[in-house]
């Protein structure tokens, strides 16, 4: 898959043997071209990037409780790795975190890498990272719901500088 961004373009090469659901759902978001206008709207300099979350609020709405079960952990999350971010057990649904470093201690937590980053990942390390947990924090901050509420208008008014998703494609 393809992400061409406000920073430049990176690649996700998809390995459905490490996590068939989870992959499955991502090829089925970038060919709805769900992600297409999207804010980076958490990231952690030298930690992850997260994003997955709608610019359209109806769009957000529609995709916000659409969970889907876990897959077995079988690829430590390692930089470049891409994988779902989640609160408790089955609870995966859109929202996607790229390692910009070994988070290995996310092993453990049952985080099941489904890609990697293949190319541009200098692109990924550039993201926007001023705005850290502020911009919206991860799911299990619960301060999520702004975003999914007021969409990118509420990004742009409050975070103008965080780096989007012009459009994402499959190669």
């Amino acid at each position: 898959m393809q992400f061409e961004t406000s920073r430049g373009n990176f690649v996700v090469e998809v390995h459905r043997d490490w996590a068939p659901i989870g992959a499955d759902r991502f090829y089925e978001l970038v060919r709805e071209r769900f992600f297409d206008r999207a804010r980076f709207f958490r990231v952690r300099a030298g930690q992850f990037v997260q994003f997955g979350i709608p610019g359209d609020p109806k769009l957000a709405a529609k995709w916000r409780h659409a969970t889907l079960a876990d897959d077995s952990p079988r690829v430590s999350c390692e930089r470049g790795t891409v994988m779902y971010a989640f609160t408790t057990a089955n609870t995966r649904t859109t929202q996607i975190v790229i390692n910009l470093r070994d988070n290995k201690q996310y092993d453990a937590e049952g985080f099941a890498p489904f890609g990697r980053v293949v190319s541009g990942m200098d692109v990924v390390d550039a993201l926007y990272s001023g705005y850290g947990e502020e911009s919206g924090g991860g799911m299990r901050a619960g301060h999520q719901d702004p975003l999914f509420e007021g969409g990118n208008a509420w990004l742009a008014q409050n975070f103008p500088k965080l780096d989007f998703i012009l459009k994402a494609r499959l190669l």
